[in-house]
């Protein structure tokens, strides 16, 4: 619990609000400045975990250095459930920090207001286009860009994208939002606010820009002009392991601090936060609470996506068939250790460019702790999802370049081949589990029809286009060598190839 050891359960809870702020134990940290005098600067696009422990922690951090023309307001996209948590604790919430020398907690004020787009879509739209609006960000994962997997542009044939095609003033999709928000901006004659992308994308703001830019021709080619020409999106890197709330989570923060949040976020110690320093109307001086503006965000983020995130789904796809439960159960594990420091050294570090400032095999043993912390339950299942849109940039373009470089990946061969292994959607232990993801449906078909048939389920899954670009399956190596580590893993199981790779 709380380092003074406050964990007495029958201590009072006080229900997390303005009001009970100066009831909580005095080893939370709490805001240290007048939320009344704070107007919003900042339109928040999806309100999960990731958002409130990276973006409105690091915003928190400005307001506490005096600014007061940067505060949040977040919005949901598809669900009230969130608000309608965070609204009867006027909007503030805690961070729970899970940490080997003891958890800390904070609590985070710089989120001023809360709101669902299918209940709120008017007063969204109205702040969006308020001139004291300066940014748009988003987190709101890889799928909520509508992109199709293979190409990277918009998905033009997405039921969801259609249907605000159709009735562009009431959308429910990131570009639909975006598009109609900047038209009534420019409609009332406001400056373009700059769009800042936090999600784990490839070149996430220049992706964010075309998907965008696309959706917009679709309706207003002068509009789409106009976005392509006036409206910036800087890319970002960011960086903190923020697992799913749990009801055990919020049990240990009543008990150890006293505190009721209906939503509380639980996040490791670390964070990273790195940002193209491109931002028309200003910007909140994130540099000054530790981000790093930068001219070019290219080498941070490869770096952390392959070597973060291309780790965590290799971690998550051996361990969900393994029954192995969280990333630091699973990077505890000799063999599953030593086949991610395989996989930093043969295949990714290879493909990296230069890092500024940034030694890379540093970077992967500071990985290696965080990896091993085990206050953050990282759910493996949880990283399991939406492989289909996951794997081609985590893996599969590293992959590529090592081919391309006369060599094959085999610790990324291992990963592909667990992720098919994956589809089959039951594990060693004949225990069933969700599989989350865009194409779940086709690809729990696939898994079931050919769990049993590692050359069928290998070449079904090799024919889906949108995860596996033509020019890496022209390699036959890499195939084969998939297809005979998916057939190990099928009919020995995953310790026995673990072994066999190992040597």
């Amino acid at each position: 619990m709380s380092k003074t050891g406050r964990a007495d359960e029958t201590a009072a809870l006080h229900r997390l609000s303005m009001e009970s702020l100066p009831t909580l134990p005095k080893e939370v940290a709490r805001p240290s400045y007048d939320r009344a005098a704070v107007s919003p600067g900042i339109v928040h696009l999806g309100l999960g975990a990731f958002c409130r422990a990276h973006l409105s922690v690091y915003t928190d951090d400005i307001l506490a250095a005096g600014a007061t023309d940067w505060g949040i307001v977040g919005v949901d996209l598809l669900s009230p459930a969130i608000r309608d948590a965070l609204k009867p604790q006027d909007c503030l919430y805690s961070v729970f920090s899970r940490q080997a020398g003891g958890d800390q907690l904070r609590v985070v004020g710089s989120m001023l207001d809360a709101l669902a787009l299918p209940d709120d879509l008017g007063r969204a739209f109205s702040l969006m286009i308020a001139p004291t609006t300066r940014i748009v960000t988003l987190t709101v994962t890889e799928k909520g860009y509508c992109q199709d997997a293979a190409t990277g542009a918009l998905d033009e044939n997405n039921p969801a994208i259609k249907a605000d095609i159709a009735n562009p003033s009431a959308p429910r999709t990131v570009p639909g939002v975006l598009t109609e928000a900047i038209r009534l901006r420019r409609a009332a004659g406001v400056a373009p606010f700059t769009v800042l992308v936090c999600d784990n994308l490839a070149q996430n703001g220049a992706t964010a820009r075309r998907i965008v830019v696309r959706f917009a021709e679709l309706i207003d080619p002068e509009l789409s002009r106009f976005i392509a020409e006036n409206i910036a999106f800087p890319c970002t890197m960011v960086d903190r392991i923020t697992p799913a709330t749990r009801d055990e989570d919020r049990a240990a923060i009543a008990n150890g601090f006293g505190i009721e949040d209906a939503w509380p976020v639980v996040c490791e110690p670390f964070r990273q936060w790195v940002i193209e320093d491109n931002f028309p109307l200003g910007r909140p001086r994130w540099e000054d609470v530790g981000a790093l503006l930068v001219k070019d965000v290219h080498p941070f983020e490869l770096m952390k996506l392959r070597c973060l995130n291309g780790a965590h789904s290799t971690l998550a796809y051996l361990s969900v068939a393994a029954g192995i439960e969280t990333i630091a159960e699973a990077m505890g594990d000799a063999d599953l250790n030593a086949v991610v420091h395989r996989l930093w050294k043969e295949d990714l570090i290879p493909t990296l460019p230069p890092v500024p400032g940034t030694d890379v095999t540093a970077y992967t043993a500071a990985l290696e702790e965080r990896f091993l912390n085990p206050g953050v339950r990282h759910r493996t299942l949880q990283i399991s999802s939406d492989g289909s849109q996951k794997l081609p940039p985590r893996l599969l373009e590293p992959a590529l370049s090592r081919l391309q470089a006369g060599a094959l990946p085999q610790a990324i061969v291992l990963a592909v081949a667990a992720w098919m292994r994956f589809t089959t959607g039951v594990n060693e232990r004949q225990e069933s589990y969700d599989i989350a993801d865009p194409m779940a449906a086709r690809l729990r078909a696939i898994g079931e029809r050919n769990g049993h048939d590692a050359k069928r389920l290998a070449g079904e899954l090799f024919a889906i286009a949108d995860i596996f670009p033509p020019e890496l399956l022209g390699y036959s190596a890499f195939r084969d060598a998939v297809e005979k580590t998916l057939h190990s893993l099928l009919t020995k199981g995953v310790r026995p190839t673990l072994k066999t790779f190992l040597g």
